[in-house]
């Protein structure tokens, strides 16, 4: 397996259960500016620095290297360096290399095209609201854009509207939006009830499979919730914060404002549980939960040996590499660790 030494951060997580033999953990790279979101383009690692107001990326010699961004909030559209952003939390890649950003407190999706380098809005306008649905997205007004995700063929990208407590898609061939789950109220939805008309607490991060079952992952609730064939419905956690349940069913489970999802390569579920400060795993056939990296305790120290006794501090991304290695953003110790 090819290792890359990222500046800030590497975190290498196998993907067994707390039970089995453990991989071996490595500093990819540091000295980042609160590295969130992770994942891979061309084989090569690409994260938002949340801090840093950037997009950049880890190359194959384990140089950090600037995407899109001048480091200094705000909100302009061009080239490169010439672009800013403004607490960016998120970012997906698709099939045409083009990147999406949750640009987050410009409530807005920017996207950065890799070929060109420019930098451009596709929904959203700066100001915050709550607009559009049903219309042009570059019409779209958003309440904090947290998270970005694609589903598989690239054709949709759905948002984590979270002040707005709605789930929303754009089709990139149409250019429209609109709602797929949440009604603008702040609530726990009940099991089977249609998600478009349950209130939501606080959706914070999204994915979709590949059977376009829409997962939901709440921060302050606490809590993973999937929505299949309109209906959604919670699979782990109780909804109340608090850290416990690895090794047995999900539903019983306690997070501490959970703050990222992605899948592994079977389709099971990683989550950064945050405040936790460690990332666990859903076991989505068999319904259980298990700790995958971190000690659950707040701390820094070396990033070697078992992932499940390295500390970290407040991660907001775990993602599977084309390695098979897990790269987890170690957001306030300003660095990236891979899991072999």
């Amino acid at each position: 397996m090819r290792m890359f030494l990222l500046g800030a951060f590497v975190l290498l997580i196998p993907w067994l259960s707390s039970a089995q033999a453990p991989n071996q953990t490595e500093l990819l790279v540091d000295n980042l500016k609160e590295p969130f979101g992770v994942t891979f383009l061309n084989g090569e690692a690409i994260f938002v620095e949340y801090g840093g107001h950037k997009v950049r990326k880890i190359d194959s010699k384990g140089a950090v290297v600037d995407l899109a961004g001048n480091g200094k909030k705000g909100y302009t559209d061009g080239k490169n360096s010439e672009a800013s952003f403004n607490q960016p939390h998120n970012l997906a890649v698709g099939p045409d290399g083009k990147i999406y950003i949750a640009d987050t407190s410009n409530h807005a999706v920017r996207v950065v095209d890799t070929k060109s380098g420019l930098t451009s809005t596709l929904a959203g306008n700066g100001t915050k609201g709550f607009a559009g649905d049903g219309g042009p997205a570059k019409e779209a007004q958003f309440d904090q854009a947290y998270h970005v995700a694609l589903d598989p063929k690239g054709e949709n990208l759905y948002v984590c509207d979270l002040g707005n407590r709605r789930i929303r898609v754009i089709d990139l061939a149409k250019g429209t939006i609109r709602t797929v789950a949440g009604n603008g109220e702040k609530g726990v939805p009940k099991d089977g009830e249609l998600a478009e008309k349950s209130p939501l607490v606080d959706p914070r991060a999204v994915e979709v499979d590949s059977t376009g079952r829409i997962w939901i992952l709440e921060r302050g609730g606490h809590a993973l919730r999937v929505v299949e064939n309109g209906k959604i419905r919670t699979v782990a956690g109780t909804g109340k914060a608090g850290f416990s349940g690895d090794g047995g069913p999900a539903k019983d489970a306690i997070f501490n404002g959970p703050k990222f999802i992605s899948f592994d390569p079977k389709g099971d579920i990683l989550i950064c549980d945050t405040e936790n400060h460690c990332v666990r795993k859903y076991f989505v056939q068999t319904g259980k939960i298990e700790r995958v990296a971190g000690t659950g305790k707040k701390g820094k120290g070396d990033a070697k040996g078992n992932p499940l006794e390295v500390s970290l501090n407040r991660p907001h991304g775990a993602t599977i590499g084309p390695d098979g290695a897990l790269y987890i953003a170690d957001s306030d110790n300003s660095r990236i660790l891979r899991v072999k």
